[in-house]
C-alpha cells in the first residue's frame, strides 16, 4: 500500500488585499476589533517578558555593580565569555546539559507522538476521555511535588522500590545519592510529568486528517497499524517536524528547577547543568554579569540550533517553522 500525504487545508489562501483608501482601512480594523482586543494579552506578555528583557543583556559585557545600574557600569567587553570557555568545568557542565537534551530527544519526545496514536485508537468515549484526564493531570504538578512523589519511593528508609528488591533478595538502592541514577531518574519524571500533555497538539492534527483516507484503506484491505504507518504519521508528519524544531531550540535550555531538586554533593559531577550553574554563580554569588553571559551564551545557539534545523528540514522538503 502506498503512503498517503496530508490533504491540502480546505481553506483558500488569501492574497494581501489592497486597500484603495486609509478609510477602508480603518473601517476593516474596526469591522474586527475585538480580535485584535483579543492580541493585546499575547503581545504585552511577549513585550514584557521577552523582548524588554533582552535590554538587560548589556551587562554581560560589562562589570556590572547593582548601585551603579547598567549605564554607570565599566564595560569589559568580552572577557566574562573567555571566563565562561576557560572554566574547568565548562565541559563537564556542556555535557551534561547535552546528554540529559539528548536523552529528552530520544526517549521523551516519540512517547506523546505513540500516546496519541493510542487514544485515537480507542472508540468507547469514557474510557478514552477517563485516560486522557490521568495521563493530563500530572502536568498540572510541579516538579517539587514529582521530586517529592519519587522522594517518597525510592527512599532507603521505607521506600516502596527498596522495599520490592529487598521482598526478592536483592540488596538497597541510594537511588537520590547514586549518581549512575540521575539521568534514569530525571527522564522517567520528565515522561510522568509532560507526556499526557505533549499529546494534545497531535491529537489536534490527527483529528484533521481526512476520513475518507481511512475508509478508502479499509476497502483496501489495510488493518489498523497499516491506516496509522500510511495514513496518520504521514498526515502529522510536518506537525512532528516542527515540534521537534521547536524542540531542538531548546537544547541548552532544560529547566532549572527539576534538575536543582534531584543535585546534591554526590551527584553533582552528573547532574549539574548549565542552568543550575547559572543560579550558582548568579543568584548566591552575586555574579551578575558572568550568569547574564551564560544566558546570551544559551540563546545563541538556542537560535543557531533553530535555524540550522529548519534550513536542513527544508532541504528535505519540510515547510519547517518559517
Amino acid at each position: 500500500m502506498q503512503e498517503v500525504t496530508a490533504q491540502p487545508s480546505a481553506i483558500p489562501e488569501l492574497e494581501p488585499k489592497k486597500y484603495k483608501s486609509s478609510s477602508e482601512l480603518k473601517k476593516r480594523l474596526w469591522r474586527n476589533k475585538l480580535l485584535y482586543v483579543m492580541l493585546i494579552p499575547g503581545v504585552l506578555f511577549f513585550v514584557i517578558f521577552k523582548y524588554f528583557p533582552m535590554y538587560g543583556l548589556v551587562i554581560s559585557f560589562q562589570d556590572y555593580k547593582p548601585y551603579q545600574g547598567i549605564l554607570g557600569s565599566n564595560w569589559v567587553g568580552h572577557e566574562h565569555f573567555k571566563r565562561l570557555f576557560a572554566e574547568p568545568d565548562f565541559l563537564n557542565i556542556l555535557g551534561n546539559t547535552l546528554i540529559l537534551f539528548g536523552m529528552n530527544i530520544i526517549f521523551y519526545f516519540p512517547i506523546p507522538i505513540i500516546l496519541a496514536l493510542m487514544l485515537n485508537e480507542l472508540r468507547g468515549t469514557f474510557f478514552k476521555r477517563l485516560f486522557q484526564t490521568l495521563v493530563y493531570l500530572p502536568h498540572f504538578m510541579s516538579w517539587v511535588i514529582v521530586v517529592s512523589i519519587t522522594f517518597v519511593m525510592v527512599t532507603m528508609d521505607g521506600g516502596i522500590i527498596n522495599e520490592l528488591l529487598v521482598y526478592f533478595g536483592l540488596p538497597k538502592v541510594n537511588f537520590l545519592l547514586n549518581p549512575d541514577w540521575f539521568r534514569p531518574m530525571y527522564i522517567i519524571q520528565v515522561i510522568w510529568r509532560e507526556a499526557g500533555w505533549g499529546t494534545i497538539i497531535y491529537l489536534a492534527a490527527i483529528a484533521a486528517v481526512d476520513p475518507g483516507l481511512y475508509e478508502a484503506a479499509r476497502m483496501d484491505g489495510a488493518g489498523r497499524l497499516r491506516q496509522v504507518w500510511h495514513i496518520t504519521l504521514p498526515a502529522i508528519r510536518s506537525v512532528i517536524i516542527t515540534l521537534l524544531i521547536l524542540k531542538i531550540g531548546s537544547v541548552l535550555d532544560l529547566g532549572f528547577e527539576h534538575a536543582y531538586l534531584l543535585l546534591n554533593s554526590m551527584n553533582r559531577e552528573v547532574a549539574e547543568i548549565i542552568d543550575t550553574y547559572v543560579y550558582t554563580a548568579g543568584l548566591r554569588q552575586g555574579q551578575f554579569s558572568y550568569s547574564t553571559a551564560i544566558g546570551f551564551f544559551k540563546s545563541v545557539i538556542g537560535l543557531i540550533m533553530v535555524m540550522s534545523v529548519n534550513k536542513l528540514s527544508k532541504k528535505m522538503g519540510e515547510e519547517g517553522v518559517y
